[in-house]
Parts: C-alpha cells; structure tokens; sequence
C-alpha cells in the first residue's frame, strides 16, 4: 500500500535530522514520533535510491513516493477503487454500514482494497465534500426546520404599510429536499401549519423533527432536555414523530438547515429582491417555481440532486401521512372553578364537578374547546365566541342537575309574582346578576321562602327597597326585613342640583354668549 502522505514528510525530516544535526537515530525517533526502525529503514531506502541531502528542489512527495517505494506504487494501480459518490449515497439507506459495501465491493473484485483502506479513502472523500453533505443521516429519518433569519417585502394594498414576510425552511438530512415558504409571522400558528404543509409537500413524515430552540416550537431551551411546546407536542403525536430540538450554543447540530438557508438566499430569494408583492400567497407563488427548479439543479460534487435523491433515498422510508391533516389548536391553563367551569375566552365552559380547582389544561381549536386533567379529557364543548356559560347536566353535581329539572327561571318568577310585582321584578334580576341561571337558584329560593318568615307583603316591601338601593343578595334582603327597613321611607334623592359657590373665576352662562 502506498504510504500517507505524512511519512513524506516524515523522511524529509529524518533527512533534515540527520544530516544537518547529526542526530542519533533514537533522538530522531523521539523527535519525529516514530520508531527507532522507521528511522533507520527511511535512511537505508535513500541510500539505496541514490537520493542524498539535500533533496532536489523540484521533487515533491508523490515524486518521492514513486523513487523511494516503486513496487507500492505499480501495484497500487492495479487495485480497483469503488465509486466512493455511490458509496456515500448507499450509506443513508437503513441498516447499511460500510463493512457491507466493502464486501460487496470485494466479491466484485478479487485486487481491491483492504477494509482499513477502504474506510480511509472514503473519509478522504467525505471530507471534500460539502459540509452539508457531510453529515450523515439515514433516510426518511430527519427533517430539519428553522426560520431562515431572512425576509422578504410586501405592501398591504389596504393601508400601504410595508411588511416583512418570514421565511421558514424544511431540508430532509439524507436528500437535502428541501422545502420553503414565506409566513406572516414566527407565531405559533404559522409555525405549526408550515409544518403540516411541508409533510404535506414530502408526502410523508420522518421519524424525527429536529427545531432550533425557537419559542414557537420549545417553551424552555436545555441542553438535555428542552421543554416542547403543547402544541408542537400534539402536532408531533399526531404524525406519530419525534421532536428533538438542537442542542443550545450547537451550531454543528443545525449546519443542514443553515447551508440549506444559504443556497435559498442565492437562488430563490436573490431572484426576487426586486419583485413587488401584495400578499404572502403572491410569495408563494413566486417561490413555488424556483424552489422546484432549486430541488432539480445538479450536485456540484455528487450525481443527482436533490429530487432525485429524495426519490431514491428518503421518500421510500418516510411514513405515511395521516388521513386528516393536524388541525391547529393551542393549549390554556386554567383552574376549575367553584362553579365547575373554567373561563376560556371570556366564555365559561362545564367539566365534571368532581375536578373543582384542580389545574387542568383546554385544547382549543377553531370550532372546539377540550379540556384535560393528566392527559384524561373532561370535557368536549363545541366553542362558542360569545360570553355566557356552556354547561352539560352530566358534570353538575346530583343536586343541581336535580334542581336544573325542578327548577328553571320561569318557575321562580311565576312564584315570586304571587307576592307582588316587585318581587318578581327582584327575582329577574337577582338571576339576571348570575353567570349562570342555575347560580342564582339558591338565592331566589331562599328570599322568596323569607315570605314564609316575615309575611309576602313585607316581602313586597322589602323588594321594593333592595330594587331602589340596587341590593340583590339574599343576605341584603334579610337584613332589610330583619331591621325593619321595609317600613321606612325609601331615601329621598335632593331634585336641587349641587351648584359651587360663586366668585370671580366662575364665568357663568352669559359668558358664552
């Protein structure tokens, strides 16, 4: 085999030592890390080639190679080297490694490489490479995701404002498919509906999703173990896939999406710094040709290009896509109220009684509101953008739903009216003062039985009261009877309007006039 290009160097040196130093032959070795035999052999073989100290200017390593082992060098030609691009492309298929190439190259060809070699000269080849192309990733297995950090222009036709457009990526690791599409934010739902887009444009799902630590996607950045965003996590469930964020401060771990970033700027935005849009659709549209004409330009250093390695490599091992696509929802924290309900933008929606102020957490999508206790759903509302109470008699408490039958509204204010028409008039609005209906029931009940108590006519009076001084709680209406309010004089309010005292700031009408 023929000798690194190291141990040129090395016998230049040994030459340079011992000639020029007069060096022993194991001060040489330590010097030159290399043995006390090395040593010797490499002066006894330029001896014995004539060559002497020092070397002639115009010989270089591979010249000297060829002078001082010539038989390596013959038979070196004679052995036959693989195709290390199609070695490279074979090693992203699952469960390939390099043992198995080489022994498929060798049953193929009786003078090859030794497997030591064999791996040696590939390394050199992946180090030639790009660095993107370097990595090594199986297929259908990652998908890395990031916003590019680059924007693009374009004018709201409704007000003229000039607004930037977010640019987010998607490159598969084995293929470098990549996909691109201009957002209106970074906020969370853009972030997640370009990823259903992207699955959407692979036609499959990988195994794992590899994010930058961005807030859209990981709530708390950690080197071990990031905390992933609810709603990124219910999106990752649902392809049945793995988020794996890079690592804080790694920049190595996300080099595929930011070389990828690079070849974007150069030919898909560069072409369309001059353009002017009106929407983020019109960007779309301008990108969608020059991304797939990005997708189908040649490897500089590789046959094919990225098309075609996504078909040949990672569209095979990508996952089928769900039947219905994820739709997005975020996530809530909330505490049960005493109620039984918890408030979901200035709605208030029902879950089992049993669950009162216990911390629970509300999916909320479009049409739909959920709520969960330890990953168990309580409730399933449809969601509703008016105020009020959703309420199921399925989460009251036996009595109330007992009640809910029993007693509604209508019942109160038909039983108050055989008291007086104040009454009733202060049974509507102590219900009318609840969130929910069923909340004032205790309340009506209880000052419409103070008639039993007190007699309905000072009932009556009693109401007509609390109506003017605006009292609606039943303890109010106690205290009114209890302290015979009822037959006192409502309070008078002065029809005199307060005027302030007069002096020389004060102008007056006739001054306007």
């Amino acid at each position: 085999m023929p000798m690194e290009r190291t141990s040129m160097r090395h016998i230049r040196e040994v030459l340079r030592l011992h000639y020029d130093h007069n060096l022993s032959n194991s001060k040489i070795a330590i010097s030159c890390n290399i043995s006390r035999e090395s040593v010797r052999k490499y002066l006894n073989r330029t001896k014995a080639v004539g060559l002497g100290w020092p070397l002639p200017a115009d010989i270089d390593d591979e010249q000297l190679e060829a002078r001082l082992f010539p038989s390596v060098i013959k038979n070196q030609k004679v052995l036959a080297l693989p195709d290390f691009s199609l070695v490279h492309t074979e090693l992203k298929k699952k469960g390939m490694t390099l043992q198995l190439l080489w022994e498929e190259h060798q049953a193929n060809n009786p003078h090859c490489l030794k497997y030591s070699s064999f791996c040696r000269y590939y390394r050199e080849f992946k180090s030639k490479l790009e660095p993107v192309m370097r990595q090594y990733h199986k297929a259908g297995e990652r998908l890395f995701v990031d916003f590019s950090g680059l924007t693009v222009e374009w004018i709201n036709p409704d007000t003229g404002e000039i607004l930037n457009a977010e640019i987010f990526v998607a490159v598969l690791g084995a293929s470098n498919y990549t996909y691109v599409e201009a957002l209106q934010s970074q906020g969370l739902p853009d972030w997640i509906g370009a990823h259903v887009r992207a699955f959407e444009f692979f036609g499959g799902v990988p195994d794992i999703v590899v994010p930058d630590n961005l807030k859209s996607g990981v709530t708390k950045a950690h080197h071990y173990d990031p905390d992933i965003n609810l709603t990124y996590q219910a999106m990752a469930c649902h392809y049945n896939i793995a988020v794996v964020p890079t690592r804080v401060r790694a920049p190595k771990d996300k080099a595929k999406v930011e070389v990828g970033v690079q070849g974007i700027e150069r030919r898909i935005l560069a072409p369309l710094r001059y353009h002017t849009f009106l929407s983020i659709a019109d960007i779309n549209a301008a990108i969608a040709p020059l991304l797939k004409e990005y997708n189908e330009r040649p490897f500089q250093q590789l046959e094919g290009s990225r098309l075609s390695q996504f078909m040949a490599i990672d569209k095979p091992e990508l996952k089928p896509l769900p039947l219905v696509p994820y739709q997005y929802a975020h996530w809530q924290h909330a505490t049960v109220a005493p109620d039984y309900h918890v408030a979901v933008e200035n709605h208030f929606y029902s879950v089992p009684h049993e669950y009162v102020k216990k911390k629970v957490q509300c999916r909320i999508t479009n049409t739909t509101v959920e709520c969960f206790y330890k990953n168990k759903r309580l409730s399933f509302h449809v969601r509703s953008f008016k105020g009020g109470h959703t309420t199921q008699k399925a989460h009251m408490p036996p009595h109330h739903a007992k009640h809910d039958v029993e007693w509604t509204p209508e019942r109160f204010i038909g039983w108050a009216k055989k008291m007086g028409e104040n009454t009733a008039t202060l049974i509507e609005r102590v219900i009318a003062s609840r969130p929910l209906p069923q909340q004032a029931f205790r309340a009506c009940l209880g000052i419409l039985r103070l008639g039993k108590s007190y007699g309905d006519d000072r009932l009556e009076k009693a109401s007509i009261r609390a109506l003017h001084i605006g009292a609606l709680r039943y303890r109010e209406i106690e205290s009114i009877l209890k302290h015979g309010l009822d037959s006192q004089p409502l309070p008078v309010e002065s029809e005199t309007p307060f005027l302030p005292p007069m002096h020389e700031n004060v102008r007056g009408a006739e001054y306007y006039h």
